[in-house]
């Protein structure tokens, strides 16, 4: 849809079934115009993406090719939508310094429903939006909602506030999963139909029927995954004498087809979710963990590249074929990383290949960073306990063995991409000049003094040299990761400018990303030299792509979501107590991060000002689990 509103601008030629019925909705408010067959938005008018805040005031994130400001609407021009739904707007005239509009029509809902919990307002029991905190009267009379206790988690049909699902209460730890999801429209069971499908497969691959595939039972590939990964998709092999390196990836396109109900699904979810005490899979699992993971000691089918290298590790040779494997051993990160220590710990068959490996994945690595960056960020991961509490926290940073998958799996993704001209691609622009000049200003307050330079990749260098002469790498880093871009899905290649590549994509993880299932069709089909399928695969590319972006961020949002709602519950027990802290944000209210024995809880300082990064003593002052939101107090500045 977005893909779709942006082009209007220009031209909008004929749209999928999914925007025919807004360009019926636009041409009705006389909000397009029609020449030679192409649409065009008229004067006045904007189409976007709507988002509310807790005041009840909405601003339109507008759909242009160029970079344009947020517009407001004022709560009476709202007229009707919600959060999230993809809106058309006519500009106000006014004589605010903010341009202002009011909204005519929704082309998009983002949900159909929303999630409420009940409050008593006086003498009557409304329900509040979980997400914006906006009261509302709902269908239902006033003696049912107070038969239920006060703090019940409502679904309601956003059309007419009827309650459509009791989720349970918002004191109960475990109800936090439910609305995360909830909160994105998403869910965790499969349909009878998809259950079914999946099962038809059964749970053992019989290599007989597969005798067109290229058989590798014998080499000794291995997975080396999380503790807790219950999904394999990707297991390797170096060939030392031919110095070629076997990337074998699940091969989940045999198992869902096209438009199928699994695919049809997989397609509405688009990632797998990652909480910490569980994932929500993309595919149901028994795909997701049984036929399509590569799991030790089961032949599993397998598409695989086989990378042969030169002595200067420039690539020689790219083959990319159907497979059989049967892997020989499940590692575990931390498992690798002792072997690569010890230089022991693991069968011969298996050592013989991953030591050398591990020195050229090393080499790859100085080579690929004289273009891409090298950047050190940490990864926060929670630990429950069995009542649905945080236990503990800690950052994640990347060890020889995630440094080891990671330069196998961008041979993979590089070798792929290289083998499209269209289809779906992973870009990601450079940073541009605004946020370039907030980055300056950020490291200016960090005592990094830099000058800007049209050489960005340069420019960045100078930055992390002098973050390391400094001791603050990583928090330098921090800053230049969030001054740039976000990478994105595109039907078109335009390079990764953070990896330094001219062309990439995503080939290497199918069973959790759609992305990944929807290139090795697209790739099946270019080796069978099959251009009436390529063709018909790329039918509506750019509108999936567009998905592919939106349901990505709101995966992460769902993760992020759960563990605020932890954090929420943590700090509702530690009213009143001092934690350490550091400023992470600089903006009105300033942000701190819990940086004490628990570690990441994002905390609202209100009324004060300090310097990035500073490090601060917070007195937790309230907490709020419907809104997951911590409102803190400085009790302390900290000497660094």
């Amino acid at each position: 849809m977005r893909y779709f509103l942006e082009t209007l601008s220009r031209g909008a030629g004929k749209p999928n079934a999914k925007c025919k019925e807004a360009l019926r909705i636009l041409e009705f408010l006389k909000a397009i115009s029609f020449h030679k067959g192409k649409a065009y938005l008229n004067n006045g008018f904007i189409t976007g993406r709507l988002d509310i805040n807790a005041r009840g005031v909405g601003f339109i994130e507008v759909f242009s090719e160029g970079p344009m400001r947020d517009i407001v609407v004022e709560s009476k021009n709202l007229g009707g939508a919600h959060l999230g739904d993809i809106v058309v707007a006519h500009l106000l005239s006014n004589k605010k310094s903010r341009q202002s509009a009011k909204i005519l029509a929704v082309l998009e809902p983002t949900n159909e429903t929303s999630l409420v919990y009940l409050k008593r307002f006086g003498e009557a029991v409304l329900g509040v939006n979980i997400q914006n905190g906006l009261s509302l009267a709902l269908k239902a009379s006033q003696k049912s909602l107070k038969a239920l206790p006060l703090g019940t988690l409502l679904k309601i049909n956003n059309a007419n506030n009827e309650i459509t699902e009791v989720l349970g209460l918002i004191t109960d730890p475990n109800i936090d999963e439910k609305i995360s999801l909830a909160i994105y429209n998403k869910k965790d069971e499969f349909s009878p139909a998809c259950q079914d499908e999946a099962r038809a497969w059964g749970d053992v691959v019989d290599p007989s029927m597969y005798k067109e595939r290229v058989d590798l039972q014998h080499l000794p590939f291995c997975t080396i995954d999380p503790d807790d990964a219950k999904d394999f998709d990707d297991a390797i092999y170096y060939d030392t004498s031919k110095n070629a390196l076997y990337v074998a990836i699940a091969d989940v396109s045999e198992y869902v087809s096209a438009f199928s109900a699994t695919d049809k699904e997989a397609k509405n979810r688009c990632f797998s979710i990652y909480f910490p005490h569980k994932s929500v899979p993309m595919l149901p699992r028994a795909l997701s963990e049984n036929i399509c993971s590569l799991r030790p000691d089961e032949p599993r089918l397998a598409f695989t590249f086989k990378i042969s290298l030169n002595d200067d590790l420039s690539v020689k040779k790219e083959e990319l074929f159907s497979a059989i494997i049967k892997s020989k051993k499940r590692f575990t990160y931390n498992e690798v990383d002792k072997i690569l220590e010890n230089k022991s710990g693991c069968e011969q068959g298996i050592l013989d290949w991953l030591l050398p490996l591990h020195k050229i994945t090393q080499r790859l690595k100085q080579i690929r960073l004289k273009k891409g960056f090298d950047f050190r960020s940490k990864e926060l991961k929670m630990s429950l306990n069995d009542d649905g509490l945080i236990a503990s926290t800690h950052f994640e940073s990347e060890t020889p063995s995630h440094a080891l998958i990671e330069d196998c799996m961008l041979l993979a993704n590089k070798a792929a991409a290289k083998m499209i001209s269209k289809g779906v691609f992973r870009n990601h622009a450079p940073a541009d000049i605004k946020k370039i000049n907030f980055l300056l200003d950020d490291l200016a307050a960090l005592g990094i003094e830099t000058q800007y330079e049209s050489d960005f990749a340069l420019m960045i260098a100078k930055i992390q040299s002098k973050a390391n002469e400094l001791g603050i790498r990583e928090d330098a880093d921090k800053l230049i990761i969030k001054a740039q871009k976000r990478a994105e899905y595109s039907h078109t290649s335009s390079g990764h400018f953070g990896l330094g590549f001219e062309t990439y994509t995503h080939f290497t993880s199918p069973i959790r990303r759609y992305s990944d299932l929807t290139l090795h069709r697209l790739l099946k089909a270019q080796l069978a030299k099959d251009d009436k399928l390529y063709n018909y695969l790329l039918e509506g590319i750019e509108a999936t792509c567009e998905e592919l972006n939106i349901k990505e961020r709101e995966a992460d949002k769902v993760a992020f979501d759960f563990m605020d709602r932890k954090f929420a519950r943590w700090a509702e027990q530690n009213i009143g107590k001092d934690f350490i802290c550091y400023i992470s944000e600089i903006s009105e209210p300033l942000i701190a991060r819990l940086d004490d024995e628990l570690k990441g809880a994002r905390i609202i300082l209100p009324n004060f000002t300090c310097p990035l990064l500073s490090r601060v003593r917070v007195r937790i002052i309230t907490s709020d689990i419907a809104s997951a939101k911590i409102i803190g107090k400085v009790v302390e500045k900290l000497d660094v």
